[in-house]
């Protein structure tokens, strides 16, 4: 049977932790190295093991060991020492730290399932500490976010993150309810993750790692879930055809009424999406030069969810305008998912 070397390696660890409980500092594992490595460390255990107090001095000593080893790349007596001490002093009040300190070290050995083994435990079973102005649940949660696979987990953890931390910058704030919305569409809860773009729009001006479009996407979806979406064509031939059909009769008001009444845009090919650009509501007909015409085909780069229509007959300043159809992603209503909009216009001939 196939054993993962992080088990392996969780076992040996719950196996040093209770061999080191038992033994009485220094010993000579905890103690090796060259002459300066022994005296340093052997001084060290000597101070430790007057300290019985669980105040500041011990803990000082505790992490100063810890330090040392990791000074010496040794993480792996680092880990037995301080699951060792966990084990032997269950009371201890920093015992959050140390487990923190351990997690690290395993991703030093590159073990992560081991270390987010760690950092649930800690949020879950240990009481919080305030460490250089820092909350380690904090830590470890954004740690887990990273090193979970599972998207279940990864919710658990954004929502700790957002009931729990409250103070965290708005910024911070911003990423976590965006992300917990791409998450609640990853495991398919569409209500939900509708609720957490909602919550992300407060924080106008969030800067989401990975997602330069963040406000524009979440801001697509909520207004899109809110409209009637009474606009929308059961298929790409259906909406082209009218829209051709109107074209033909010039009828710039009836072809107005096809367009999406949310998130519809209207912008030159050198815009990107980031560019807030609705065309606002406006007499269609006043863009008209003369009579309008299109193109037999749908434009090259058309596809199974997105095409474009030439069209030219439009304003001297701008005569050639591209009509944008796209197909609606929306899982959340499966009658309206699929079908298609007219969802903007291109300004100008296309490179």
């Amino acid at each position: 049977m196939f054993i993962p070397f992080w088990l392996l390696l969780l076992v040996a660890l719950i196996m040093c932790g209770s061999e080191v409980s038992e033994r009485n500092y220094p010993d000579p594992y905890f103690t090796r190295g060259t002459r300066q490595e022994k005296e340093v460390l052997n001084n060290l255990f000597a101070l430790l093991s007057r300290e019985n107090d669980e105040g500041a001095a011990r803990f000082s000593l505790v992490r100063e060991i810890a330090n040392e080893y990791r000074r010496l790349n040794d993480y792996g007596r680092l880990i037995n020492f301080l699951s060792g001490w966990v084990d032997k002093h269950p009371g201890d009040p920093f015992n959050t730290y140390y487990l923190f300190m351990t997690a690290y070290a395993y991703l030093e050995q590159d073990a992560p399932p081991v270390a987010a083994l760690f950092f649930k435990m800690i949020v879950k079973n240990h009481p919080d500490l305030i460490v250089r102005n820092e909350s380690i649940h904090r830590i470890c949660l954004q740690q887990l976010i990273n090193l979970e696979e599972k998207p279940e987990q990864k919710i658990w953890c954004y929502e700790e993150l957002l009931s729990r931390f409250h103070e965290q910058n708005e910024n911070d704030m911003g990423v976590t309810w965006f992300m917990l919305g791409q998450t609640y569409e990853d495991v398919g809860e569409w209500p939900r993750a509708i609720s957490a773009y909602t919550q992300f729009l407060r924080y106008y001006g969030a800067v989401v790692p990975g997602f330069p479009n963040a406000y524009n996407y979440a801001k697509q979806m909520v207004d899109f879930n809110n409209s009637t979406k009474n606009w929308t064509f059961d298929n790409l031939d259906s909406l082209v055809e009218a829209i051709k059909r109107d074209l033909d009769n010039g009828n710039t008001w009836s072809i107005w009424q096809y367009r999406a009444r949310v998130n519809f845009f209207a912008r030159s090919w050198v815009q990107t999406d980031s560019d807030d650009s609705g065309m606002a509501e406006f007499n269609l007909s006043s863009f008209r030069g003369g009579k309008l015409h299109y193109a037999d085909s749908l434009s090259e780069g058309s596809n199974s969810n997105e095409a474009y229509l030439r069209t030219w007959g439009w304003s001297q300043f701008t005569p050639i305008w591209y009509f944008y159809f796209r197909k609606i992603y929306f899982p959340l209503d499966p009658d309206i998912h699929g079908r298609w909009e007219w969802a903007g216009v291109y300004y100008g001939e296309r490179f």
